[in-house]
């Protein structure tokens, strides 16, 4: 296959906050499919991932767990790296933050920026959102909170360098209007020209004093560089970029790879399509290629939230899935600019319908039949009728329209290309009808014509699919004992070798599953103690509770807590024993039953709402002093309500 010569592909790196959820993991699926098909197509990628790990929201976390910084970004970046691999992403480098090579050189560009002018010393005042490090003008806010992620936002004022913006918005506004598929999805574009830069550009604060987790300003120590400015240079340390050099006296590894295409969540495009081209531009280096800006993956109608407890990961999905379903459905349910949808029910049914029904039910048939007839024998004595024609033409612009869809990253409509081919395919059949040309031995050459054109529809197929779904093509191929896996050989229809035997029988690839019965042991008996619960409630609902005097109200202790170690209950799988600080003298240990919904780091660091004056209870032989509160909205289960994170431990509810 001709060499197509270079491709950079990057996904932002993940932040080393927590566990990352379905939502998160997507990304690295969505662009890995993309690697996988260009590398196909004869692209050399260089496919890169990572992490982030500097920050005031990770140094505040890692002091919550009484650990240092390090150690806790070492353990959340394994998490991270263990997910991927769990995906069967093929990056081809993991970057982190912490890096020597990438703090050194961000050092480095940070004073280059600064003896070139584009930085200056001054001093920071106003809104700043530490879930998301940005900071925020009053006009900016919405609703007093962050407009990025509607979290409360907190008054800083410190010595802070600035990059001067201004300086490159014109030059950066007439780049996009000149490059109109810079940023995509095209309302994406419109997002950031109208509210942004059409606005103006405010000095962005590169460094904190507030804070000391993150890469050192060489020159002024009290000063370290801003999580942004230090996380989007990723993409240009990982492939060697020296600061002292201009573009063209970089490495060759470095000229051959640069510009990049970067796939991103929509939620950090302004960085992504605003700063880091202005640093770029203040670097004197190329623009990336495009920056692609994919929407979110909401658990029915709202985003996923670990605060609201309707997270749902990657590793339970595949434990009941399998790798390539979940990748499916995922890469699948998502469009091109609007948010998609995930809930245990949905990947049920899309498992069912299209990969059990439609495409194992078509390599079982056609694998069996070829069996039944031919002893496994492949051969095309070319015998052909009209319908045959239509098919292969199904087929072959199933490859022009993966293609094309894939060239502008609309990763589910490639799928739903490759489908139309294997639904077609299935369609052939019921019109071929072989098991009536079976009974006829005069037609036993049209019958093996009909089979093998299913064995070339199914190879192609499955060539097609190896981007989306590598084990699962890789089993189809193996069926067909074909050597005919390269993407030069689908376009044309009919290079499947004769001559050769398929399989004697193949597993399904997909059992349907029972949609009462999917969720496995655990989840069923979540869903029976729920159901208990549910009936307890309606008893409880249907016989109204007694009022109660002022006096009884007032006997209740609510109380800020903040979690400062959790684990799960060594005896009891739904159970979380947490260490809470009530700003009492010693720390309350509480035992809850909310390990379904929450992981242990998805509490720690938080502040909760404790009642904290119940009789001390022995919860499966560990005491528990205190309750947590939460609530059961919708009957889905609970959901820990949790304080703005400025709340003082101790402080008085009711």
């Amino acid at each position: 296959m001709e060499n197509k010569g270079p491709y950079f592909l990057t996904t932002a790196i993940a932040y080393t906050s927590g566990r990352p959820h379905i939502g998160n993991t997507y990304e690295i699926i969505l662009s890995d499919a993309l690697a996988r098909f260009k590398r196909m197509e004869g692209y050399d990628v260089f496919f890169q991932t990572g992490t982030d790990e500097h920050g005031q929201k990770i140094e505040e976390k890692a002091v919550a767990a009484g650990v240092t910084p390090q150690e806790y970004v070492d353990n959340i970046a394994g998490m991270v790296k263990s997910n991927f691999d769990l995906m069967n992403t093929s990056y081809d480098y993991f970057i982190r933050t912490t890096d020597e090579q990438h703090v050194k050189t961000v050092q480095k560009i940070f004073k280059r920026l600064y003896d070139q002018g584009d930085i200056y010393l001054g001093e920071y005042e106003g809104w700043y959102c530490k879930p998301c490090e940005s900071f925020w003008t009053e006009s900016q806010l919405v609703d007093g909170n962050c407009p990025d992620c509607g979290r409360p936002v907190t008054k800083a004022k410190e010595e802070a360098f600035f990059f001067n913006m201004q300086k490159y918005a014109d030059r950066l506004m007439k780049y996009i209007d000149e490059h109109p598929d810079f940023i995509q999805p095209e309302s994406r574009k419109n997002e950031m020209v109208n509210n942004f830069l059409k606005k103006g550009l405010l000095d962005l604060c590169v460094s904190r004093t507030s804070f000391s987790w993150g890469i050192p300003v060489e020159f002024a120590p009290k000063h370290v560089v801003y999580v942004w400015l230090d996380a989007l240079t990723n993409y240009i340390t990982s492939i060697g970029y020296d600061p002292d050099k201009t573009f063209e006296e970089q490495s060759e590894r470095f000229k051959q790879l640069w510009p990049a295409t970067h796939i991103i969540g929509k939620d950090i495009l302004r960085f992504h399509t605003i700063y880091w081209p202005i640093f770029l531009m203040a670097l004197d280096l190329p623009l990336p290629k495009m920056v692609f800006a994919h929407p979110w993956m909401l658990v029915g109608e709202g985003k996923m939230s670990k605060s609201k407890g309707n997270v749902i990961y990657a590793e339970e999905l595949v434990e009941h899935f399998g790798v390539d379903a979940v990748r499916y459905y995922c890469l699948h349910e998502m469009p091109f600019a609007q948010d998609g949808t995930i809930t245990w029910d949905l990947v049920v049914e899309r498992i069912n319908s299209d990969l059990a029904n439609v495409l194992g039910n078509l390599l079982s048939r056609t694998i069996s039949m070829t069996n039944k007839y031919f002893d496994g024998k492949i051969e095309n004595p070319n015998v052909c009728a009209p319908v045959d024609e239509e098919l292969k033409q199904v087929a072959m612009e199933a490859v022009k329209g993966a293609v094309a869809c894939m060239d502008t990253f609309q990763v589910s409509a490639a799928l739903d290309e490759i489908f139309n081919l294997l639904r077609r395919s299935n369609k052939y059949i019921d019109e071929t009808e072989p098991w009536k040309l079976a009974k006829d031995p005069e037609q036993a050459d049209r019958l093996q014509t009909v089979l093998y054109n299913l064995m070339e529809s199914l190879r192609i197929s499955a060539i097609l699919l190896e981007s989306f779904m590598p084990e699962t093509a890789a089993k189809m191929l193996d069926a067909l004992n074909t050597q005919q896996r390269s993407f030069d050989s689908i376009q044309n229809f009919g290079n499947l070798e004769t001559g050769i035997e398929c399989a004697k029988s193949v597993e399904p690839l997909f059992k349907r599953i029972d949609p009462k019965e999917f969720a496995g042991e655990e989840v069923k008996e979540e869903k029976k103690e729920t159901k208990k619960a549910d009936k307890k409630k309606k008893k409880k609902e249907e016989k109204p509770k007694d009022p109660i005097a002022i006096d009884t109200f007032d006997a209740i202790s609510l109380k800020a807590g903040k979690v400062l170690e959790a684990k799960v209950h060594p005896d009891a799988k739904r159970l979380l024993i947490e260490t809470i600080d009530l700003g009492e003298e010693q720390p309350r240990q509480i035992v809850s039953g909310i390990a379904h919904k929450y992981a242990p780091e998805d509490l720690v660091g938080k502040m909760v709402v404790v009642v904290a004056n119940l009789l001390p209870a022995t919860l499966r032989g560990v005491e528990s002093q205190g309750m947590i509160l939460c609530v059961d909205e919708n009957k889905t289960g609970p959901k820990v309500i949790f304080l703005d994170d400025e709340t003082k431990p101790g402080t008085v509810i009711r």
